[in-house]
């Protein structure tokens, strides 16, 4: 089917509701007053012998509704997800977190955030926190309207607690965790395979990636590394 062709078909799929109305809309008083019958008219609209219009099959009809519906509903559905949108946003973490939302939802990119603060308790914790996986598993908008602060749990990449000693680390959709290593603690992208240098003293986190310190007065300490997704080809 070309472009003009598809073009044409669209905007039948959108004007009609359903694939009857669509051939009603090719039966003229004439031929109901000589056939006497609706559903023969249907089936004569759909061989291509009646009617003025585009011969348009009934499976073609619905794949092409079901695709239309499809693509309003995704398009409706990415405008939802970005919980930074519409925000007042002060905090340059917060800033710099709704930057890169849409990139993280996508697969563009995956951030790491390293995040050393304390806890509710005034316990001193760090860690790391896989940005895409959080945003797929948890609701940001108390993040980015102020109702929650975001910090590292003991479910993330990584996590310490400066005060117990507790430490854990665990793999995500995104990352693996490389903890025993010379070069201190490694993450391995999972899609590309590319290996994420945290250690600060290192020339550079690594191919397609950045390091971002982000200064803010609502944290002791925030990193981001940014890691570009490219596909193989």
């Amino acid at each position: 089917m070309d472009d003009e062709t598809a073009a044409g078909t669209d905007n039948i799929v959108a004007e009609f509701n359903t694939y009857e109305e669509f051939l009603d809309s090719q039966i003229t008083s004439f031929d109901l007053y000589y056939l006497e019958d609706q559903e023969l008219a249907r089936q004569l609209v759909e061989l291509g012998y009646r009617g003025s219009g585009e011969v348009l099959k009934r499976e073609e009809f619905e794949a092409r509704k079901a695709a239309a519906e499809a693509s309003r509903l995704s398009k409706r559905s990415q405008q939802k997800t970005l919980a930074s949108t519409g925000k007042e946003l002060k905090d340059p973490f917060l800033r710099a977190l709704a930057t890169r939302e849409e990139a993280n939802r996508s697969g563009k990119m995956t951030t790491i955030i390293f995040i050393r603060d304390k806890n509710a308790r005034g316990q001193e914790i760090s860690g790391y926190i896989d940005y895409a996986y959080r945003l797929k598993t948890e609701d940001f908008e108390p993040y980015f309207v102020g109702r929650k602060r975001l910090l590292p749990r003991a479910s993330d990449l990584s996590f310490y607690n400066w005060e117990t000693q507790t430490s854990t680390s665990n793999p995500t959709p995104n990352y693996q965790v490389i903890a025993e290593n010379a070069s201190g603690l490694l993450f391995k992208n999972k899609r590309d395979r590319k290996i994420i240098n945290v250690d600060p003293k290192a020339l550079t986190p690594g191919d397609n990636s950045t390091r971002t310190v982000v200064e803010t007065p609502k944290y002791i300490q925030v990193v981001i590394y940014d890691h570009i997704t490219r596909r193989k080809t």
